[in-house]
């Protein structure tokens, strides 16, 4: 199987059983080998009471994305720890579109960056993830 359809595979079982991308509307626009891009609309639920869309949301999209690209070669992995940067605010309406790329895998540890813009092409954060892979893959191929 190709990269390409390799990450789209596991990134539909993935999908599967996501009940929190499924319900924040995530939307998968691109997936290889060590690399995602993920879109979010920021809802009327997702802002917080400065009437901006709250940081946790932004983050969970980021880490969301993170998530796609450091699964993405059938290697079972798990976020171990990440930091994000704010930048500036996402307001009610705005398209996030997030997009991650590997600094570095390892035989076990990963770490994946993810930059989040708005519609404008701004930047909205900069997340990094440190992932570590469980040994064991996602789909029978």
């Amino acid at each position: 199987m190709n990269p390409k359809n390799l990450a789209k595979a596991v990134v539909d079982r993935l999908l599967e059983a996501d009940a929190c991308s499924t319900a924040l509307g995530l939307e998968v626009l691109d997936l290889d080998s060590r690399y995602a891009v993920v879109r979010m609309t920021v809802r009327g639920d997702m802002v917080n009471g400065h009437g901006v869309c709250h940081g946790g949301m932004i983050f969970t999209l980021a880490d969301t994305c993170s998530a796609f690209a450091c699964n993405s070669e059938n290697e079972s992995s798990l976020l171990s720890s990440a930091q994000i940067e704010l930048f500036r605010p996402a307001m009610l309406g705005d398209e996030l579109t997030a997009t991650a790329k590997a600094v570095n895998q390892g035989k076990r540890k990963g770490v994946y960056d993810v930059s989040v813009l708005n519609q404008d092409d701004l930047l909205v954060a900069v997340f990094r993830g440190q992932s570590q892979r469980l040994g064991e893959a996602l789909i029978e191929q």
